[in-house]
């Protein structure tokens, strides 16, 4: 597009550049790189002749690295210099792009063109890109590239929309926008094509209702939609100019304050009209309580991309959850050749990774996404003479930034909040009979369980303490002695000492806020059943660390809302596993600016009132709510086989998760061949006992009677985080990145329980 003609460097993206695709030291293959004319996309291939080829989205990568600012890329250093050197770093969990170009001009060019164009994504209105989406289309569609296109490429275009319209329909569409009347739409007669296609009946119903001519908004009228169906209380009138300034895109209605179709539906699918309340987008919560008072986002054997037993140990996987906001991230140290620690996963066949590199990637990445502590939870296995090695690039590789004494220069009477601690990174140290090992632990409670040392359940290492600590080194059966803990490393534990944990009341008689627990899923899960009450005021005054059981070798998850439910507050997750557990993490603590801590609800932070999260309504501030999710229609949501010509027939599920008692799914029917516009008006009705601790999910699923049903795209959201009313709700894709556009529309209400329960 014209935008792109004058700029130098997107002039060379588009002319195409061959460059080397590097996968490791010794796999280094030419690729064939050009920016497409959308201005959009990016295609690839190994030879310039051929017919397979790929292609990716500029909106898909979130950065780029000049030089040797990856593990591949450092691991060749030798071999090209940094000039020609450069990383595309993807959202989610999609692997990096190592590339090396020709000449250092051409490397500077695409790095600054990407960087240029990254940010145009990231700054684009709502109108903007509904434009860059049909645009998009446009250029899919327009196979012979003579800019123009003919019913025939309509109906392919249709199928890649996911759209199933009978023919005479879509025909007719296509003669109406056909103004030219030349057989062929160009550009924009198919803008007009599109709009018409996706006419929303449902907004223009709500439209109607309140627009007295039935083509305008008047200020007045979108001001009672806000308070009657938005359910927003003060500030309307405000509320309403805004909107109107904001999203109406004709000039002549701005200036008389009204609001066209056009801008109403353009307010309804943006930020502002989606369900999560954009004022819990930003750090809304108080943050300088003690540190005990905070949910943590926590990672478990951070240093893996895939699974345990053979998986890739990787610097990536650090950057990956740090960027995501991940306040406690474990570092497994072994002692390794020349003096130098290790990072694996002791006693399997995971590549190894230095320990010096790990601590230089932390210091890089660690403040990235939040300016609250971030705690390494370092299991120790090595000897004193490397303890001491990581001790020193402890101190100089972080600097400044390794919290050496406690804040204020005392002994700490209480934990410290996020906001005091600030950008600083804690340690802490424990001895072997911290762990909590000896258990062999199920993975599922459903399963029967196996007998301690069994054949098939050897003790597994993963097992060993993990907490924001040191554990002694991982001895051999044979070795029973106690090893030491070096001086240089136990120093630098601050907050977070290691205890082994003996029952809450002899935790309680003991009391020193600096010690910590580290427990493992199956025995937080059995305490939690036991004496919840006991776990929520356990957790007021003290930091609990839950982590995976050994046996889940593939990395999977356990889910994390039965330890929140008492108060748990680094409860550690295998980042690199996308599913419902991580959509939970997601989920949770995706408010408050994403910054990693999330505060407790009031009622599991007061000493005074116990809370027993299997019996809420015993406590005196139990208000349940009844919850309304009336599900309209689905949006343009993405096909799940990329077979030509084939169609979803999705159906939304909403699930509850939080206290026991409010566990519960409901979903709609499907629809037959539609993933373009599917139109539901099925109302799920929901009882929430305790609205403090729930999440609502919101899934989308390709429906077949013959297996399981397909994942499509999800959200999930604190409940508390909810706007009520007429709302969006924007998916995510498996990895938790966006899919626009996406979307599902909704009208959410919710209301006290005054009648019992159904």
């Amino acid at each position: 597009s014209t935008r792109h003609k004058d700029d130098a460097d997107l002039q060379v993206m588009m002319a195409g550049s061959t460059f080397r695709k590097v996968k490791s030291h010794s796999w280094k293959k030419p690729r064939h790189f050009r920016l497409l004319e959308d201005g959009l996309n990016i295609w690839y291939k190994s030879r310039w002749a051929g017919r397979g080829h790929s292609t990716f989205l500029v909106s898909d990568v979130e950065a780029v690295r000049q030089g040797h600012q990856s593990e591949v890329l450092q691991s060749i250093a030798d071999e090209f210099p940094p000039n020609l050197c450069f990383t595309l770093e993807f959202r989610g969990r999609q692997g990096n792009l190592d590339l090396v170009a020709e000449t250092p001009e051409e490397a500077g060019a695409w790095v600054r063109g990407m960087r240029k164009l990254i940010h145009k994504a990231k700054n684009m209105d709502e109108k903007e890109r509904l434009d860059q989406w049909v645009w998009d289309w446009f250029l899919k569609a327009d196979k012979n590239k003579d800019g123009r296109m003919n019913f025939k490429e309509v109906r392919k275009l249709l199928k890649m929309m996911n759209v199933d319209m009978n023919e005479d329909h879509a025909f007719y569409l296509f003669t109406m926008a056909d103004t030219s009347m030349s057989s062929s739409l160009e550009i924009d007669e198919f803008v007009m094509f599109y709009k018409m296609l996706t006419q929303r009946d449902e907004v223009w119903k709500l439209f109607q209702d309140y627009s007295s001519d039935g083509e305008m908004l008047s200020r007045g009228e979108l001001e009672n939609i806000l308070r009657i169906e938005q359910q927003e209380g003060d500030g309307c009138v405000e509320h309403a100019q805004e909107l109107i300034d904001r999203y109406e895109p004709s000039e002549m209605a701005r200036s008389q304050g009204s609001m066209s179709l056009d801008g109403f539906q353009l307010y309804l699918c943006s930020q502002e009209g989606s369900i999560f309340n954009t004022s819990h987008k930003d750090l809304y919560q108080d943050m300088s309580q003690p540190l005990s008072h905070y949910f943590l986002s926590s990672s478990h054997n951070t240093y893996l991309l895939e699974d345990q037993l053979r998986g890739q140990s990787s610097l990536e996987a650090y950057i990956q959850a740090l960027k995501r906001g991940c306040r406690c991230v474990e570092i497994d140290c072994w002692d390794g050749p020349d003096d130098e620690p290790v990072v694996y996963h002791g006693h399997t066949l995971t590549s190894k990774i230095l320990f010096r590199d790990v601590i230089a990637t932390i210091s890089e990445y660690a403040f990235k996404a939040s300016d609250y502590p971030l705690i390494l939870s370092l299991e120790n296995h090595c000897g004193v003479e490397q303890q001491r090695v990581m001790a020193q690039h402890l101190e100089l590789i972080l600097g400044s930034l390794l919290l050496r004494a406690p804040l204020g220069g005392e002994a700490p009477q209480q934990l410290p909040s996020p906001q005091a601690g600030g950008p600083k990174i804690g340690c802490e140290t424990l001895t072997d009979e911290v762990s909590d090992e000896d258990e062999t632990v199920n993975p599922d409670p459903d399963s029967p369980s196996t007998d301690q040392g069994s054949a098939e359940c050897p003790p597994d290492p993963s097992k060993k303490v993990e907490s924001i600590s040191t554990s002694l080194p991982f001895s051999q059966p044979s070795q029973k002695a106690k090893l030491k803990m070096s001086r240089e490393l136990s120093d630098l534990v601050v907050y977070c000492k290691s205890v082994h944990f003996r029952g809450f009341q002899h935790a309680q008689a003991h009391y020193k806020c600096d010690e910590m627990s580290s427990l493992s899923e199956s025995k937080a899960r059995k305490l939690a059943k036991e004496a919840g009450a006991d776990f929520v005021q356990h957790n007021i005054r003290q930091l609990s660390r839950i982590y995976p059981s050994g046996l889940r070798t593939v990395s999977s998850n356990y889910n994390p809302q039965e330890l929140w439910n008492v108060g748990c507050q680094i409860v550690a997750l295998n980042f690199q596993t996308a599913g419902l557990e991580m959509d939970l993490n997601d989920g949770l603590f995706h408010q408050n600016a994403g910054c990693g801590y999330v505060l407790k609800p009031g009622f599991m932070r007061d000493s005074e009132l116990p809370f027993d999260p299997e019996t809420p309504q015993e406590h005196s501030g139990y208000a349940p709510l009844r919850l309304s999710i009336q599900i309209l229609s689905g949006q343009q949501l993405p096909k799940v086989n990329q077979k030509e010509g084939s169609i979803i027939d999705p159906l939304v599920r909403v699930e509850v998760y939080g206290v026991p008692q409010d566990l519960a799914k409901e979903e709609t029917s499907h629809i037959q061949n539609n993933g373009f516009n599917p139109v539901w008006n099925e109302t799920l009705n929901f009882i929430v006992h305790n609205p403090g601790l729930a999440l609502v999910r919101f899934v989308v699923e390709d429906h077949d009677k013959a297996s399981r049903n397909d994942f499509v795209g999800q959200f999930t959201l604190p409940f508390t985080s909810i706007r009520p009313g007429y709302r969006h709700i924007h998916l995510l894709s498996k990895d938790g990145t966006s899919i626009p556009p996406a979307s599902l529309f909704v009208n959410v209400s919710t209301s006290e329980l005054t009648s019992g329960p159904d």
